[in-house]
């Protein structure tokens, strides 16, 4: 039986996408902004996952069909917005019909601009398609709004203040995006709520199981796999629904289940250290004294 091959398609330049698509030339090498109800796709081709070597925004809808990349699908019935960065893999419904834009934009595009550095700041670039960002009416008209000023800039002829306007807009864009994802996070408290609790119960678990032994300190990563998000998403909603992140969430456990141990055991420093998943006793020293402004050693004295 052959083997079936799943390399992902690679596409080093926006040409190669347009190409694929069987669309014009794009207008500038390193932008385009695609209108998705005029992309002829090669269903055969896109079978396979993809990966782009530039920045791809999307807002799209459509009567059927999904998007997805990693492990995860979002369904576009409802339509929404998704943020893709250089590398990531994806892949695509082929019988869908969408509707909507996409820009994209090689990093080549903004290099000697501080968005350069800047874009990765923003990151719902790294969300799953699970978490893309659902635009109320008002939102959908500053969007799509923003994205015919940039259609309109590209149909005007190159000056050297072009570049200028564009990147102008795009950093409009994120930041107005920025802002609709914070707003998400406030009207889905509720849910959230429910996803800090359930945070809460798989921190309890892990320590109070003694999985510290056998796996270590859990890290954002195990938490984000186990509530079915990815890490920068869990970290912006706890951020924006606690003040902190998700890291500071397991700081706080450990230094709680730490108290525990060195209040209620005669486990020496170096073994409670241990105890918690901690390679090097020193490391543990210094995040106890860190987060308390006690050494572990003198917060077990206090009590006597």
């Amino acid at each position: 039986m052959e083997k079936k091959d799943n390399t992902p398609l690679k596409f080093s330049s926006i040409s190669e996408f347009h190409d694929l698509l069987k669309l014009p030339k794009p207008l500038h090498p390193l932008i385009s902004l695609i209108d998705i109800t005029k992309m002829k796709v090669d269903k055969e081709m896109f079978r396979k996952s993809f990966l782009m070597n530039f920045y791809k925004i999307s807002y799209k809808f459509s009567e059927h069909g999904k998007m997805g990349y990693g492990q995860g699908y979002y369904d576009f019935n409802e339509g929404g917005m998704m943020f893709t960065s250089p590398g990531q893999i994806l892949s695509a419904d082929v019988e869908a019909e969408y509707c909507g834009y996409t820009l994209l934009i090689h990093p080549d595009f903004m290099r000697t601009y501080p968005l350069a550095k800047n874009i990765k700041k923003f990151g719902f670039f790294s969300y799953d398609t699970n978490e893309a960002l659902h635009l109320s009416d008002q939102e959908k008209t500053i969007i799509t709004g923003l994205l015919d000023n940039i259609k309109s800039e590209l149909h005007t002829a190159i000056d050297e203040v072009s570049q200028d306007v564009i990147i102008s807009y795009i950093e409009v864009l994120l930041n107005y995006s920025n802002r609709f994802y914070k707003r998400q996070f406030i009207t889905r408290k509720a849910v959230n709520s429910d996803l800090l609790s359930n945070m809460e119960t798989i921190l309890d678990n892990y320590f109070n199981n003694e999985q510290t032994l056998k796996s270590g300190i859990p890290t954002v990563e195990f938490l984000a796999s186990e509530l079915h998000l990815s890490p920068h998403y869990l970290s912006d909603m706890l951020r924006n629904l606690t003040g902190q992140n998700a890291q500071q969430h397991i700081h706080e456990k450990l230094i709680e289940k730490a108290k525990e141990y060195l209040a209620g055991t005669n486990f020496s420093v170096s073994e409670v250290a241990y105890a918690l998943g901690f390679e090097h006793p020193q490391s543990f020293n210094k995040l106890f004294k860190k987060k308390t402004d006690k050494t572990p050693l003198s917060y077990r004295q206090s009590f006597n």
